[in-house]
């Protein structure tokens, strides 16, 4: 892998009263984030080769309208690793992914601004956040660990 996106889900709808997290929608405006989002990626020239997701509805549904702006996006997989997920468990899955040359991994905070901080900066207590459809592209030269990677870009809507 020489580089990683990582993509927090846009904004979404409170959970109804005793609803799951899990099926929390996007708002109207999460909706527009996640297509900017997309519209940013295209115009970065960012094609991601594997797209990882966490199963949850407001992250599919982000996924799905990005990846709606790009030619030849790949097929979405979704992975329950992702929800809930500590760097470590992100790293652990995304080694079972070491084969695809760019990795797009679609989830949630506090997991993906940990990542980020682990990944560039070698420590996961000293992230910035990560506001929602944010975008993280890191460049990696060798191998996934902590302090490896370059951070390239950050977007946010």
């Amino acid at each position: 892998m020489h580089e990683l996106i990582l993509l927090r889900h846009a904004e979404a709808q409170p959970a109804p009263p005793g609803g799951e997290d899990s099926v929390r929608r996007l708002s109207g405006r999460g909706e527009q984030e996640a297509r900017a989002a997309g519209t940013w990626l295209k115009a970065h020239g960012v094609h991601p080769d594997r797209v990882l997701c966490s199963p949850s509805e407001r992250t599919c549904a982000t996924g799905s309208l990005a990846l709606a702006a790009l030619d030849r996006a790949p097929t979405m997989m979704t992975a329950e690793e992702i929800y809930n997920a500590t760097p470590g468990e992100l790293l652990a899955l995304l080694d079972q992914h070491l084969d695809a040359n760019i990795v797009m991994l679609i989830g949630h905070n506090p997991g993906i601004e940990r990542l980020v901080a682990l990944l560039v900066e070698g420590r996961s207590d000293e992230f910035r956040g990560m506001p929602p459809a944010g975008l993280a592209v890191l460049h990696l030269d060798g191998p996934l660990e902590p302090g490896s990677a370059r951070l390239d870009a950050f977007w946010s809507p």
